[in-house]
């Protein structure tokens, strides 16, 4: 008989904020229950509400958590101007991000998918800005940034990046960090040959 060790306080932590990250992209705060995020995880509702006192709390620790992971991301990117090499950066912290939790990038692109009304869009509405400031969006200096175009190519590569990372995170043949990022930054009209 083969003895697993049993998880720690953080796997336990990190694998409930990632299920209830994918469970309010997939069905929005107001229809994911406590009760559904325990059975899709495998605890029993007390149990979650130990570690979580209300779906509230549940909620703002999802935030926070993707709060600071995309703000750490632009962190990485903050010191470089715009353009290629700016936009890589982003995009392979995005692309690893998608990788390692995929509900987390699922919860922050609904956010800047739905109508500004919607409940996502008004609390995921930082993360959008944050994301998007990291390619340099709201700098004053670069004419680029108030491009619609660029905009548009912005949108168009995290979009790139969330359908091949997420949709294909649990099939047989996964795509790798370098893909995910090669056809991200094409999507953004860099070109492969002027990116590597």
């Amino acid at each position: 008989m083969v003895h697993m060790p049993r998880p720690t306080r953080e796997q336990i932590e990190d694998e409930i904020l990632e299920t209830a990250a994918t469970l309010f992209a997939r069905h929005g705060f107001k229809e994911t229950s406590i009760q559904r995020v325990a059975d899709a995880v495998g605890y029993s509702k007390t149990g979650l509400l130990h570690r979580f006192p209300s779906k509230e709390a549940l909620q703002r620790a999802v935030i926070d958590r993707a709060v600071g992971e995309v703000r750490a991301i632009a962190a990485a990117a903050a010191e470089l101007p715009p353009g290629r090499a700016r936009d890589r950066v982003v995009i392979t912290g995005v692309a690893r991000l998608a990788l390692d939790r995929p509900g987390a990038v699922a919860l922050v692109l609904s956010g800047l998918m739905n109508a500004p009304d919607s409940e996502f869009a008004t609390v995921l509405d930082d993360i959008g800005q944050l994301v998007f400031g990291a390619f340099g969006i709201d700098d004053p200096d670069c004419a680029a940034a108030a491009d619609p175009m660029r905009i548009l190519r912005i949108t168009g590569a995290l979009g790139a990046l969330a359908v091949t990372s997420v949709a294909l995170h649990d099939k047989p043949y996964p795509a790798a960090l370098d893909d995910i990022v090669t056809v991200s930054c094409d999507a953004l009209g860099h070109g492969r040959a002027q990116i590597d």
